[in-house]
């Protein structure tokens, strides 16, 4: 039987989409996935695949739908309508569908440890006839399928998989289960971030009026650095900036630390028009992986503490200066070292005078290294706290540097369950279940550890990958298993903080700090509770 995702499309009036869909279901054989209107978002793309077709120990087909009767006339593809009127297409439907496979290709190379191959791209003409003289460069006529070939779209599609299958590169054993788990994810990621980003409209208009006002107050400003508490908006204002300078016609940067805080950059800008968008939206660190310098592991520090940022500011410096950016906009500034902002004032067109946006919050300065942004003016600091309840403020009050002042009203009472540091992730995985009892749903909860990870997030990380990870997050259909270092920039209505233990005993405070304000409603902190005598005693 072939899978139908989903079973009954929405095809928004495209009868040629509907005649495509049928002769898919009719023809394919059983096992295969059909797939419609698959999202995906990448670095600098957001991309919907008409048709995603998964066939087990053949491949994967992304094909572009194209209705109307498509011609080409000087190398130039147009459109005519049942009345006639023609249209020029902006990209040709092949060329559609080849951005798409790439796009699909960048997704699951980092998600999988085998790309089940090969993966196609052809374009599908339900109301064209070619001419049998077709004769163009940037469209093999074995790549696109016409109305007198829809009866054969199946064999189609297998003839082109065929044709690209390369046994030395593409592993047919390998099976689609991840694949369609990972693609599901990311989905369901994109499609709650388009409404994420009304939401967070419609909260900027409640509550940040007064921040918003300050990044129109600054916009003559080209350096400035924006320190505020957790839930302060900082992330928010960041993108505020970014979109501001790209609309000015500025080549944008916008990036972080965090892989988690960069994911959510990535999907929220990508709701934006594309002329809003940023150049480069993500970690610091994929810059100079984007611009050619070799990947390296995960567990090799100085690799990414030291020879990478070396290498982005040899990079910048041999690049010419017009592909470098007019401005830069960094969230979570106070993760950065020295040598990185050396690296980051590298990228700029004009490294005195270019635009640089930072902002920071000391006390989530969680990680072992130094670093001082190189805006010399002071920071300008935001004082309110528009994210958590007003218990919350009232709990992370004591930790913070400067005591928020609360704008959210009242939610739950924070709970407290003091046990050793060796139960506390048992006895946390227990207030979950408790939790989803009580009628929380599983993608409003997050438990995060403090000392070694979840078994839950190491398995995820380790057999699906830190890409797969982190769109299970955004997903939001899971209990979010994660880490407090890895947290930050992110929230979730019920956070379940687990005390198991701190890697560095100097960053404690910090790192509750962190933990206990990625709730917006609900914190149950369990563990060792006498970690907050020894703080207070200090």
């Amino acid at each position: 039987m072939v899978t139908l995702i989903p079973e009954q499309p929405d095809f928004n009036d495209s009868t040629a989409e509907e005649v495509v869909w049928n002769a898919l279901r009719r023809q394919l054989p059983d096992g295969v996935t059909i797939i419609h209107g698959q999202r995906l978002t990448g670095d600098d793309k957001d991309v919907e695949i008409d048709f995603l077709i998964l066939w087990p120990r053949i491949g994967i087909a992304v094909i572009e739908v194209k209705g109307g009767r498509v011609d080409v006339v000087d190398g130039k593809w147009f459109t005519s309508g049942a009345q006639g009127k023609r249209s020029r297409l902006s990209e040709p439907p092949l060329e559609q569908a080849m951005i798409a496979k790439h796009t699909l290709v960048e997704y699951l190379r980092p998600r999988l440890s085998r790309v089940p191959g090969p993966i196609s791209h052809l374009a599908v003409l339900p109301y064209t006839e070619l001419p049998t003289s077709w004769d163009q460069p940037d469209a093999p006529r074995r790549q696109l399928v016409d109305g007198t070939e829809i009866d054969s779209l199946a064999s189609k599609i297998a003839d082109q998989l065929r044709f690209d299958f390369d046994p030395e590169r593409h592993d047919l054993t390998a099976g689609h289960e991840f694949v369609l788990k990972n693609l599901h994810r990311t989905n369901q990621a994109v499609e709650n971030f388009a409404l994420k980003a009304s939401e967070i409209s419609h909260r900027a208009d409640a509550l940040s009026r007064e921040q918003a006002k300050l990044i129109r107050i600054l916009r003559h400003q080209n350096r400035a650095e924006i320190s505020g508490g957790a839930g302060s908006g900082k992330t928010y204002l960041a993108l505020l900036k970014a979109r501001a300078l790209t609309q000015e016609g500025k080549k944008v940067a916008l990036m972080c630390y965090s892989r988690g805080l960069g994911r959510f950059l990535q999907l929220h800008t990508a709701q934006w028009p594309e002329e809003d968008r940023p150049a480069f939206v993500g970690l610091f660190h994929d810059l100079p992986i984007s611009w050619g310098a070799p990947a390296g592991s995960d567990d090799d520090s100085d690799y990414w503490e030291q020879r990478l940022p070396t290498m982005l500011k040899a990079l910048a410096d041999e690049r010419p200066r017009g592909s470098l950016f007019d401005a830069i906009v960094i969230d979570e500034g106070q993760d950065f070292s020295l040598l990185w902002w050396e690296a980051v004032q590298s990228c700029l067109r004009n490294q005195l005078a270019g635009t640089l946006y930072v902002f920071t919050d000391e006390r989530q300065r969680i990680f072992d290294r130094q670093g001082e942004s190189p805006i010399t003016m002071n920071p300008i600091q935001l004082d309110e706290n528009l994210r958590n309840s007003a218990q919350i403020v009232a709990g992370i009050a004591d930790l913070a540097l400067e005591p928020p002042i609360a704008r959210n009203g009242p939610g739950e009472e924070i709970e407290w369950m003091d046990v050793e540091a060796d139960s506390a992730v048992a006895e946390a995985d227990g207030v979950v279940e408790a939790l989803m009892d009580d009628g929380w749903a599983a993608g409003q909860i997050a438990l995060l550890t403090t000392g070694s990870r979840h078994p839950v997030q190491k398995e995820i990380v380790e057999t699906e990958g830190i890409g797969a990870y982190w769109d299970q997050f955004f997903a939001a259909e899971d209990v979010f298993y994660g880490h407090v270092l890895g947290f930050k920039g992110l929230e979730r209505p019920a956070v379940v903080l687990c005390l198991n233990g701190f890697r560095d005993s100097q960053r404690a405070i910090d790192m509750l700090y962190v933990g206990m304000s990625r709730a917006t409603t609900k914190l149950i902190v369990v563990g060792d509770l006498s970690i907050f005598d020894e703080i207070y005693d200090n």
